[in-house]
């Protein structure tokens, strides 16, 4: 006889008849249910909410509370009741399918598909439906029963989450890798579903739980974009850039820009330069720059930005893997990364091209090269950049700032207002190089050579 059937004939022997096993089935997926309720309600429950209904005296707070306190431990138990739960009730169908079709197709497709559906459902859905609609009632209801399965069952699944972090390549997680703390991701997009929070406020909590995720590189002004000072320049020098680049700290370089030896600060500059002594504006800028800080680009955002609070450091240099300069970190770049582009009064939105009465043209930084080459009939190079911005840039070879100008293509260009916090050009006012006329003295010359011919005849 086939050991399965052996098997089922001798549960109906030992008294379980088929509908008994049903049964039997039937309360082991309702406890399954019950679980997955449980693990729904309990990893939505706020830690703060949970220990301020116990100091009020709810019944079951105080249980709920411990548990929430080590959610994670208890959310393990969970899943393991369910999965218990679940397996055990699948072998019991699967023994009421061998006993009436026998072994074959037919009884493994019924309890496949029959078994999927009601963990689908009866597990999966209804009850962490239920059980993220009432957390707290949920919660307070199941926190006791589920603090005594964890005395009882926790060094099993402490043992087996031991076991599988053998088996799994790689460092594995103490606490196992299921549980989950409070889903606030989830539960802001209900509220702002139910109209408790607006959009805008959602991305923004959104924003704050991506800083962890997102590194320094992500973030940081890039050194193409970087305005910085040498070291030998006077105060007097520095001042001025400030004024025109409409920064108020700026990198100190040595020889190049992966030598960044220092940062500059405003406000230093003018306390050193307010009385108005000659000595002071041409003392070069290295005596009075402060320390830089510098974080590899693989930094994560959130860990940076404590550590720029705790030191009270504004701005930071990003270096790569090669220990060269990548770039520099403010702030505000963070704080951007929450709230989105921050801007000032005197941002103004301007058409994309601008014709002057002088001739001359304003066009935005961002206008595509090949647009501004129509608008002159001229073949302007686009190898390696894509605006008027850039191709102002890589003429240049720095980052331009107001009144910075360059000739290209036999057109003059001249970078002009900045926008947005980190002063980028705005716009670029362009005008054809008018060719330079030379006298042509060729008839004059043959008239003057002619006329001392004639006369020394």
């Amino acid at each position: 006889m086939d050991p399965a059937n052996t098997f089922a004939a001798g549960a109906a022997s030992a008294g379980l008849p088929d509908v008994q096993l049903i049964v039997v089935a039937v309360a082991l997926v309702f406890l399954a249910g019950l679980a997955s309720m449980a693990d729904a309600a309990l990893g939505s429950v706020s830690t703060a909410r949970a220990a301020e209904m116990a100091r009020e005296g709810e019944r079951g707070a105080s249980a709920l509370a411990a548990i929430a306190s080590d959610v994670v431990r208890h959310l393990n138990l969970l899943l393991l009741l369910r999965l218990l739960c679940e397996l055990t009730a699948t072998t019991l169908i699967a023994l009421v399918a061998v006993d009436s079709w026998g072994i074959g197709w037919t009884a493994a497709l019924v309890t496949a598909g029959t078994m999927t559906v009601v963990s689908f459902v009866v597990v999966g859905v209804a009850p962490r439906t239920v059980g993220r609609q009432h957390a707290y009632a949920v919660g307070r209801a199941a926190a006791p029963l589920v603090r005594w399965l964890g005395k009882v069952l926790n060094p099993l699944a402490s043992l087996l989450i031991l076991i599988g972090n053998a088996v799994t390549p790689g460092k594995g997680f103490p606490e196992g890798p299921f549980g989950s703390q409070v889903e606030l991701r989830e539960l802001v997009d209900l509220a702002e579903q139910r109209g408790v929070v607006e959009h805008g406020e959602r991305e923004m909590i959104h924003s704050v739980f991506a800083l962890g995720d997102t590194i320094a590189r992500e973030v940081m002004v890039p050194r193409t974009e970087m305005v910085w000072i040498e070291a030998p320049k006077t105060l007097q020098q520095g001042l001025y850039l400030f004024l025109r680049s409409g920064f108020s700290r700026i990198p100190v370089i040595g020889e190049s820009v992966d030598d960044v030896l220092g940062v500059l600060y405003l406000k230093d500059v003018i306390r050193r330069t307010q009385n108005g002594d000659p000595a002071s504006t041409a003392q070069a800028v290295a005596d009075l720059m402060r320390p830089a800080t510098f974080v590899p680009e693989s930094k994560p955002v959130d860990d940076l930005l404590s550590e720029m609070q705790a030191a009270r450091s504004h701005v930071v240099i990003v270096v790569d893997e090669y220990g060269g300069t990548a770039g520099l970190v403010t702030i505000e770049d963070i704080l951007e990364e929450i709230v989105g582009e921050i801007t000032d009064e005197y941002d103004v939105e301007r058409p994309p091209v601008e014709h002057l009465e002088d001739g001359a043209v304003r066009v935005t930084a961002r206008l595509p090269i090949e647009d501004l080459g129509e608008i002159y009939g001229v073949e302007l190079p686009a190898d390696e950049v894509e605006t008027v911005g850039g191709l102002l840039a890589q003429t240049l070879g720095r980052v331009p700032i107001p009144g910075a100008q360059v000739d290209v293509g036999g057109l003059h260009l001249v970078a002009e207002g900045t926008t947005g916090r980190r002063n980028r050009i705005d716009s670029v006012l362009v005008r054809r190089i008018e060719p330079v006329e030379t006298p042509d003295t060729t008839d004059d010359t043959d008239t003057e050579t002619e006329e001392r011919q004639h006369a020394d005849a």
